[in-house]
């Protein structure tokens, strides 16, 4: 019934591609991370010098006090919504929350040092980081690696398969499978090596982040060091300069990669529904699906087309909000927080995208004898032009381009027909030798060595640069 009243197909039709999202994007898991950053700081507290601010049972007992954040259940999430309801405001109806447990843990406690000094957004701005780092780490990352590995095993499989290409859809110079699907890799390869120097950005320094109230109730502390220390901790990277809100140029920085991963993955999808066109790849049938409402023989390449639509959408909200959130009015304003709300959103049709890729490349098989056929057939014999024309080029053959323009442009070139413009060609022995082995199967220059030097390997597999 969920699933059938749900408004977005992300919790509809393909919640089971998003479901791990809710531990990182739902409301009860923003909460939670809140929770985490309002308690850790509580804590911090205790550890400030030369007097701490907070009774040393605090310290004593952090895990008590963690225990809050870690065994959140919804019921407590729904008490936190409900208080809400009352105060209209989610981070002040969690600060009241966090008052009512820590006073049940010890009623001795000073309950208005939660949330000390703190504005909304340092509590935000540090749970956001957190779960968009939990949830690229834990989920993100394995899922693109384990893409990468499994492109990489392909490329390897299939490096000497050479195949006609396809510039501007009309036949070209040979290539192998191998190597075309090698550059897909090696492409997302460079992406995920810049997703792991991704930085997350945190601040916690107040209401316009200069530690006005910090400063004014504690001008003995070293707030800036505190600051520093408490958002390192956390495993976060301290933004030093902010207004009431982080920069977001991290997130700018992370959404315009995954934007990025995205164009990719569309190209991979747009090249693998070609090949499944032209009959370079098969499909495998699954007796009890159905291809068309009317056509009995139809299988449609629908992963890859899922694919397709799915990363358009992730796209456009990683490419807005990469240029909204950097983007405030002087020290704050809250158009942000309602995009922000919508990181699983952008996340959630990814993985759908990612999820239905699998599934295509799970179900297709290289059809060799036909790759064979295209690449050996008489018609295909002009691609091998442009070697022709540059080994004249080394042996000063006048106009060899606009020779072989001449030869085969439009026009049907045979075996026979390149066999006997050889035997005209005023070059030397060895030149002509070269060229009489010369064949669209055989020109394809160094495709396989370069799948051999460059592409990923295969998951759980060394690259040699690694190893």
């Amino acid at each position: 019934m969920r699933e059938l009243l749900a408004i977005s197909p992300l919790e509809g039709r393909y919640s089971q591609s998003t479901r791990t999202l809710e531990a990182y994007f739902s409301e009860f898991a923003l909460i939670r991370y809140r929770l985490l950053v309002e308690i850790e700081w509580y804590i911090s507290l205790s550890a400030i010098e030369p007097q701490p601010l907070v009774p040393a049972w605090v310290k004593e007992n952090a895990d008590k006090l963690r225990a809050i954040y870690r065994h959140l259940t919804v019921e407590d999430a729904a008490v936190v919504k409900e208080i809400e309801r009352t105060t209209n405001h989610d981070v002040k109806a969690l600060e009241y929350f966090l008052k009512q447990k820590v006073a049940e843990l010890n009623p001795e406690l000073p309950t208005e040092m939660v949330h000390f000094a703190c504005t909304s957004e340092d509590i935000n701005n540090l749970a956001y980081a957190l779960l968009l780092r939990a949830f690229v780490h834990s989920e993100l990352e394995p899922k693109l690696k384990a893409l990468v590995g499994h492109l990489g095993e392909i490329a390897r499989r299939y490096k000497s398969l050479v195949m006609l290409s396809r510039t501007h859809g009309q036949p070209a110079s040979p290539t192998t499978f191998g190597k075309e699907i090698a550059v897909f890799a090696y492409r997302l390869e460079r992406q995920l090596k810049q997703l792991a120097r991704q930085e997350y950005l945190g601040k916690l320094n107040g209401a316009v982040g200069n530690f006005n109230a910090h400063h004014f109730a504690c001008p003995e502390v070293d707030w800036i060091a505190h600051s520093r220390a408490f958002v390192e901790s956390l495993g976060l990277t301290w933004n030093p300069l902010t207004t009431q809100i982080e920069s977001h140029d991290f997130l700018a920085e992370l959404f315009d990669l995954f934007s990025r991963i995205c164009t990719i993955l569309i190209d991979l999808s747009q090249d693998m529904w070609g090949y499944i066109s032209l009959g370079c790849l098969r499909q495998r049938v699954a007796e009890h699906e159905v291809g068309s409402s009317t056509m009995p023989h139809k299988v449609n390449p629908i992963d890859f087309e899922n694919c397709e639509g799915n990363l358009g959408l992730a796209r456009a909200l990683f490419d807005h909000m990469a240029r909204k959130l950097p983007v405030s009015r002087w020290q704050r304003d809250l158009s942000d927080s309602t995009v922000m709300r919508n990181l699983g959103v952008a996340f959630g049709y990814l993985m759908v995208a990612l999820n239905a890729l699998e599934r295509g490349l799970s179900k297709v098989e290289v059809d060799e004898p036909k790759i064979s056929r295209e690449i050996e057939q008489e018609q295909s014999w002009e691609v091998v032009a442009e070697g022709i024309q540059t080994l004249m080029r080394r042996y000063g053959v006048a106009r060899p381009y606009e020779t072989l323009k001449e030869l085969t442009r439009g026009r049907e070139v045979s075996s026979e027909t390149i066999r006997k413009f050889i035997d005209s060609m005023p070059l030397e022995p060895s030149a002509k030798e070269k060229l009489e082995r010369l064949s669209p199967k055989t020109y394809a220059g160094l495709a396989q060595k370069l799948v051999e030097e460059f592409a990923p390997a295969p998951s759980g597999v060394q690259n040699r640069e690694e190893s």
